[in-house]
């Protein structure tokens, strides 16, 4: 639905939305109201003027905007994929490119997280949290230069925090090698487990094939990616009074993320029960029950009291 004023520009404007088989509701006219017939007279002649102009755009402009809903052999795509994703794949490159060759410095920053975070210190919040850890660093870290080590890790953090804000996310914090990132649920929380699984999904893309064909020029090593995904309760912590002090999140959550995450295998993505249940039919069919030894699983369910359940991506 959508609530419009009638000015004397939009008529053309509302002909085009019913076209395109917009409801239109509760409106209202104004500044016709209370006008001698001379102004009514040089203001129709002006309004005559303008709709002229505006009928040669209008259509095309309202097209964009709704996506030809009235052309039913158009295709019309999600918000999320009107990225144009190799447009973003190719500036990826070319900044890699750029820090091999010395010539781009990453600037990456966690402000965006903490400015959302401050205004619940001291507080429970319901959080999707994500743990993207970098698969290999250790050996990368053994063969490597120092100079392209730091390099490639500060490509990789400033990408997938890229990719996370992408998705409405919030990076928290970088902890060595991996990314820590949140998601607050907005109006529709199920809405936010679907967009963090294709936030993941997303991640890997752009190290498979984004970051890595350069790398490979580059005869370093690529790079692959864990992602595990879990919600629920945390605690905002700020570990002093100054405003400028790091904000962090404690609690269950944080650490059921984070043992998900050694669970999962390179470039996968694996979420706990909690989120699977809550995800679109469509994603769970993507996921399969992932099977672990009780010796390095000792989570339970704090509703059942049963072993905690982990689904993979397939």
């Amino acid at each position: 639905m959508i609530y419009i004023g009638i000015t004397e520009w939009t008529i053309p404007v509302i002909e085009i939305l019913k076209l395109t088989g917009f409801h239109l509701i509760h409106c209202y006219k104004k500044g016709f109201t209370n006008l001698g017939p001379e102004t009514k007279e040089k203001r129709g002649k002006k309004n005559e003027d303008k709709i002229d102009r505006i009928d040669k755009t209008s259509e095309s402009v309202i097209n964009r905007m709704v996506g030809a809903n009235n052309n039913r052999t158009s295709k019309v795509k999600p918000k999320d994929e009107l990225i144009d994703l190799e447009t973003l794949l190719t500036q990826r490159q070319d900044r890699l490119f750029q820090a091999l060759e010395e010539r781009y410095q990453y600037s990456t920053s966690i402000k965006r997280g903490q400015d959302y975070l401050l205004k619940y210190v001291s507080s429970k919040r319901p959080l999707v949290i994500m743990y993207a850890d970098l698969v290999g660093s250790t050996k990368m870290s053994m063969a490597l230069p120092a100079d392209k080590l730091v390099t490639i890790i500060r490509a990789f953090v400033h990408e997938m925090s890229s990719v996370v804000e992408t998705y409405d996310g919030y990076v928290l914090k970088y902890l060595g090698d991996a990314v820590i990132a949140f998601f607050p649920p907005g109006f529709n929380k199920y809405l936010t487990y679907d967009k963090a699984v294709r936030c993941a999904k997303s991640m890997i893309n752009v190290l498979k094939n984004g970051i890595n064909p350069i790398l490979k020029n580059y005869d370093c090593p690529e790079l692959d990616v864990r992602i595990g995904i879990e919600e629920g309760q945390n605690v905002i912590v700020q570990y002093a009074y100054d405003k400028s002090s790091q904000i962090d999140i404690l609690g269950y959550t944080m650490n059921v993320s984070s043992k998900i995450t050694s669970l999962t295998g390179p470039n996968k993505v694996s979420v706990g029960e909690n989120v699977y249940k809550l995800l679109h039919p469509g994603i769970q069919a993507e996921f399969h029950e992932l099977i672990y030894n009780t010796d390095e699983w000792k989570y339970t369910n704090l509703d059942t009291g049963k072993l905690y359940k982990v689904y993979t991506l397939n």
